[in-house]
């Protein structure tokens, strides 16, 4: 009878010190859940004006993170909780998907799905790198230790481009073919919003940062209309600037 005493005794202690932890804890820890928002991408054609723009069917692939401003807000960003590791997947000659945002230290791995040789390789802006050819059913991966945009490319095959956006902040989201995007586990705090598109021009995007206070009441950033760069093209060269031939000497290889 004792024993069983002291078994309810322990555990009503238990409860008493997570309903008192509760009470303690700091008020940016009332609310974590998601902060959504409805991007909408405008197309605008060359020589109109803009209120003549029109607004895409899709409008996936916007990416919108919220930086944080106050201790409320930066207290998350320890207790923010871990994303699976990303993966850019080589298949059907395509990187799927094509664009991935990660915290930067992020690890990614790129697994070659498909039945030839392939190879990823960034020369711009945000993680420079070349991992070389490497062979169906092989992976490799790359550490994004910067901040910045990593545009990806196969030297072997020109269809192939995919985007990597590195951020300093764990509170991040992708948009939908609907536009509709949802922040999760995002603390009561001060932010600022930025925004980044693949089509869209850096003034525009850049023009699109705002402060904004998340609390239990304001979870929302409302619409964020994005617009697209008519002048936007999707070339590009090699890792060697040139065009897409095979230089020689290569080690032999059949390009499908």
């Amino acid at each position: 009878m004792i024993a069983k005493k002291n078994v309810r005794a322990r555990r009503s202690g238990a409860w008493l010190a997570l309903i008192c932890l509760y009470i303690a804890a700091p008020a940016s820890w009332a609310q974590s859940g998601p902060v959504t928002a409805q991007v909408e991408v405008v197309q605008s054609g060359a020589g109109k004006p803009p209120a003549a723009a029109s607004a895409a069917a899709d409008a996936s692939d916007v990416v919108v993170w919220l930086v944080p401003l106050d201790d409320a807000a930066r207290q998350g960003l320890s207790s923010a909780h871990a994303r699976p590791q990303p993966r850019l997947v080589q298949r059907n000659k395509s990187f799927e998907p094509h664009v991935v945002v990660v915290e930067v230290g992020s690890l990614i791995q790129f697994p070659n799905q498909d039945p030839f040789f392939h190879n990823v390789f960034s020369l711009f802006d945000g993680k420079r790198f070349d991992l070389g050819l490497y062979e169906a059913g092989s992976s490799k991966s790359v550490r994004f230790d910067r901040p910045g945009v990593s545009f990806l490319f196969c030297n072997i095959h020109p269809e192939m481009s995919a985007v990597v956006v590195a951020v300093e902040t764990p509170f991040y989201s992708l948009s939908d073919r609907s536009g509709h995007l949802a922040i999760p586990d995002v603390p009561n705090g001060h932010y600022q919003v930025r925004v980044w598109y693949e089509r869209g021009v850096a003034e525009d995007l850049n023009g699109l940062a705002r402060s904004v206070v998340i609390d239990d009441s304001s979870r929302s950033l409302g619409r964020i209309q994005v617009a697209a760069n008519p002048d936007f093209k999707f070339a590009h060269k090699n890792k060697y600037g040139q065009d897409y031939v095979p230089p020689a000497g290569n080690p032999g290889y059949s390009r499908p």
